[in-house]
Parts: C-alpha cells; structure tokens; sequence
C-alpha cells in the first residue's frame, strides 16, 4: 500500500497515511478539525540501483558496443528539418510503420 503525504491549508498540519489506492483521500485535519486536509505532490520513495537496465542503456556513458559499431541513422544535423509524412502513412512521423 502506498504511503501519502498530507497537509491541512488551515494550520498548517502535516501528516503521512498508508492507505490504499481504492481508499478515498482523506478531508478532515485531525489537529483542527477543518475540511482543508489535502493530498499533496511528493516523489517517488524509491530509486532504481545497480548495473540493470538504467545503467546500461539510458545512462549517457559509453554506447555498448552494437549500438557503437550500428549503421543506424546520422547525428541529426543543424541542416532544415525533413519534409512531413505523406497523408497515407498511419502515424504521421514517416518511420515506415505502415
């Protein structure tokens, strides 16, 4: 179950509570009593460790080695932008998806 962070915009209280996700948010301040106890936005409580997938292919270190030696596409230049897809392609972004 995760845990949320609280606050009461009346006095200020602040207050973290495991519920569950199905549960409603909770209205009441427990220290003033006044319907203004409110949710609020905090970060994730965890954090991604070791030589997974994060560390290896998202990192922006050292390519691996097939990615290095591919034939992918050119370093984007600071020539004009491609033309647009034609209006037949399904996504619109011309990667020949279609």
């Amino acid at each position: 179950m995760p845990i949320y962070a609280y606050k009461c915009e009346s006095c200020g209280a602040a207050k973290d509570v495991l519920q569950k996700i199905s549960d409603p948010a909770l209205s009441d301040c427990p220290a003033c009593g006044q319907p203004t106890f409110r949710k609020q936005v905090t970060a994730a409580g965890f954090q991604l460790k070791g030589s997974g997938w994060y560390a290896t292919d998202f990192r922006g270190g050292a390519a691996p080695a097939a990615a290095a030696t591919s034939t992918a596409a050119p370093a984007a230049t600071s020539e004009a932008p491609a033309a647009a897809a034609p209006a037949s392609h399904s996504c619109g972004t011309g990667c020949g998806c279609a």
